[in-house]
């Protein structure tokens, strides 16, 4: 579907505050193989992007203040993947705690939509969805 208000409109990127900045780069890049992007910064200003693939970015910002933390909340990452069950057991190998493990759903929507989807808690309480829709997984 093409957008037509905003031209050629499209996520560049999602932030995440972390807690342990470098712990929070390891897990996304050595246990999750993100790639790094770029970085920038020192102490609770630091910040960096990493590619989970194909330039899906998330940023990681060191701690800053409760305050930011407080608005700065996502329900879920979703990551695309033909191996949900693979990128959860790497998950949990780099130190995420299981939320959900893999399982097959069929999403109730106007067509209804069969996937294989499994949940993780990251280093930051954050919650990531490792996503298949069944035609490609």
């Amino acid at each position: 579907m093409e957008n037509t208000v905003i031209q050629n409109a499209g996520f560049h990127h999602l932030a995440l505050y972390a807690s342990d900045f470098d712990r929070t780069m390891e897990f996304y890049c050595k246990g999750l193989g993100c790639g790094y992007v770029r970085g920038w910064g020192e102490g609770t200003g630091r910040a960096a992007m990493v590619d989970f693939g194909g330039g899906n970015l998330l940023e990681i910002f060191a701690k800053g203040t409760d305050k930011e933390q407080e608005n700065a909340r996502f329900i879920h990452l979703a990551i695309a993947t033909t191996d949900p069950d693979g990128a959860y057991e790497a998950a949990l190998k780099a130190g995420a705690v299981s939320v959900d493990p893999p399982k097959d759903v069929t999403i109730q929507a106007e067509e209804p939509m069969p996937v294989r989807i499994a949940f993780v808690k990251g280093p930051d309480g954050e919650i990531l969805e490792f996503f298949c829709d069944k035609s490609g997984c």
